[in-house]
């Protein structure tokens, strides 16, 4: 699925099995790594929530979380993301975040949509990236 992302130039981070398991899913710093399946079983995405901790390579501020959210392009505009989202709010709030950040390529407008659509707002740019930052609860 993330290859599917790479091959339609949403995605520059790394793909393969070994990024996704230490960065998303074995993450020391995970609250939530939440999966969106088809009815067969096929990954329609997943998006992962992690704490921010001092010298984190997003600039996120300390004690915030950190959004990641990887939709396939075969299941773009069907929900999957606010559907995925919907869990991973909930999961900041029990964790006690008080705020979450997505860090979204500037030549992202799907994501940066998405993340408006969610009720995040623009709130500094970085070298390359809007970064938008959502109020919990």
């Amino acid at each position: 699925m993330l290859q599917l992302l790479v091959q339609a130039g949403k995605r520059i981070s790394p793909a393969h099995e070994a990024f996704v398991l230490s960065h998303y899913i074995g993450n020391p710093d995970g609250i939530r790594c939440s999966l969106a399946e088809d009815d067969d079983g096929s990954v329609l995405g997943f998006q992962s929530l992690v704490l921010a901790r001092d010298g984190n390579r997003y600039g996120t501020p300390i004690g915030w979380g950190i959004i990641g959210t990887h939709v396939s392009p075969l299941a773009a505009r069907r929900g999957v993301g606010r559907q995925l989202f919907e869990v991973t709010e909930l999961a900041a709030a029990a964790a006690g975040l008080e705020k979450i950040e997505a860090f979204i390529g500037e030549k992202n407008a799907e994501g940066q949509a998405y993340y408006e659509k969610m009720g995040f707002v623009t709130y500094r740019l970085a070298e390359g990236a809007v970064c938008k930052c959502y109020e919990v609860g």
